[in-house]
């Protein structure tokens, strides 16, 4: 069989991929340096660390533009990842310092839509990419939110791009 017949399974990472595409929105960075704790036995960052650093990027992006979670919280609203995407292009060690990236992508409704980029401080290496969706929970009834808080809605409107549903 000729070598252009041959060809390796690809893995679903399209809506990984996809995020190469430059969007005019700016992005919102998160500083962090990588700590012992954050790493594995052999000074690679645990695959699990990023998640959190990837949270923590998200929270912060939102109260930079006055969205509070504790906030949210008291409203009785939730945010769960109801999907997640993340790829690995290189390990970051023990003692660097990354910036994480993240931006709110297209997002309708009451599914939002975050993605992300870990990245050295110059931006000439790139750690990771990886998209997640979360959604809005009423905290009391344990359902999915038809809407989010006005006040939570204007602010994304204005801030970010949200749709807000009809």
């Amino acid at each position: 069989m000729a070598s252009s017949e041959q060809s390796q399974p690809q893995l679903p990472t399209s809506a990984i991929e996809s995020q190469s595409i430059q969007k005019p929105e700016v992005w919102f960075e998160y500083v962090v340096r990588v700590h012992p704790h954050h790493t594995d036995y052999a000074g690679i960052v645990w695959h699990g660390t990023y998640i959190s650093w990837m949270e923590e990027a998200r929270v912060e992006s939102l109260r930079s533009i006055g969205i509070e979670f504790a906030e949210l919280v008291n409203l009785g609203c939730d945010l769960p990842v109801v999907e997640l995407s993340i790829r690995y292009h290189k390990p970051v060690k023990l003692g660097m310092v990354v910036v994480v990236k993240t931006r709110m992508a297209n997002s309708e409704g009451v599914r939002l839509d975050w993605d992300y980029q870990i990245q050295s401080l110059d931006g000439k290496e790139l750690y990771v990419t990886a998209k997640v969706t979360l959604v809005t929970v009423d905290k009391e009834k344990g359902k999915i939110m038809r809407r989010l808080p006005p006040a939570v809605e204007a602010i994304l409107t204005k801030k970010m791009r949200f749709k807000p549903r009809p």
